[in-house]
């Protein structure tokens, strides 16, 4: 199955995706919901209402995940191209990072080049969307606390990201963890591995890799992180980029206003977003 948030009279519902539409089931975020998927899917059957996708205005499957978590160094070929702007040694131990709440962006939605840095990067992602609470998790079983997976892009201030050790300061910009634009089931995807996932800037391939180049797999991910602390429902894994990305170019090559990004990974969709220069987005209180 297939599933959104869409945007209706300004309020977020979620709803069921069969063919050219969704059919609302609840309001509220489908993160409420990961518990019980059958009683939403029935929900949404019930419904007398649907939404063309070509009007729907979609949002990302959780709105504000809890946690968001990105592991890094995790293709081989995006490892030998790191060097230029990351200590890259040969990840044996997973290396994670997390990007902040506020930069959760949706379908469509506009990624900002911050006001402090021109050197916007982008990286094509799988995105695992935890549907169950998870605590020391083995691997054998990770998949269990799966609701489902997305595409997504980890936009990356690099040098920012540069300047700290922990990387935590060039990766959590607000708008630079767009993913979606559904939510699909495992039961629509099949075993995850043999799936192309492509990164495009511009109609431009950038990135090409099948997600069975991963070094650490969903599952060794899930075990080690569940190791530390708990997964719960709506919290959102990128899991790793392969080869491409704009800091591996001679000349870098840096996203730019007026830049289009598109995320595609098979049988689970493609993520559109546009650059924009940051917008006035001075607040306080």
């Amino acid at each position: 199955m297939k599933w959104a948030n869409v945007e209706i009279e300004g309020k977020v519902w979620c709803g069921l995706v069969e063919g050219d539409a969704v059919l609302p089931a609840a309001e509220g975020c489908l993160s409420q919901h990961l518990a019980d998927l059958g009683a939403l899917e029935a929900a949404a059957r019930r419904s007398d209402r649907r939404i063309a996708l070509s009007e729907a205005h979609l949002r990302q499957p959780v709105i504000r995940p809890g946690k968001i978590l990105a592991i890094g160094l995790n293709y081989a070929a995006h490892v030998a191209e790191s060097v230029s702007f990351i200590k890259n040694d040969k990840p044996e131990v997973q290396k994670w990072f997390n990007k902040q709440a506020t930069a959760a962006n949706g379908p469509g939605g506009a990624v900002h080049v911050p006001r402090v840095s021109s050197q916007l990067d982008y990286e094509a992602e799988l995105v695992v969307i935890i549907g169950r609470h998870g605590r020391h998790v083995p691997a054998a079983r990770a998949m269990e606390i799966v609701a489902g997976v997305s595409c997504g892009c980890d936009c990356s201030v690099r040098d920012w990201q540069k300047a700290s050790p922990t990387m935590i300061m060039g990766k959590g910009f607000d708008t630079h963890a767009p993913f979606g634009p559904y939510m699909v089931t495992l039961d629509e995807t099949g075993p995850l591995g043999p799936q192309a996932i492509r990164g495009w800037v511009n109609d431009e391939l950038r990135q090409e890799a099948r997600l069975s180049d991963m070094i650490h797999t969903i599952s060794e991910q899930i075990a080690h992180l569940t190791a530390a602390f708990t997964l719960e429902p709506g919290d959102v894994l990128f899991t790793g980029t392969p080869a491409g990305v704009g800091a591996g170019h001679t000349p870098p090559r840096w996203l730019v206003p007026g830049d289009r990004i598109r995320v595609e990974i098979e049988g689970v969709g493609t993520l559109e977003n546009h650059v924009i220069a940051e917008p006035d987005t001075d607040r306080l209180g």
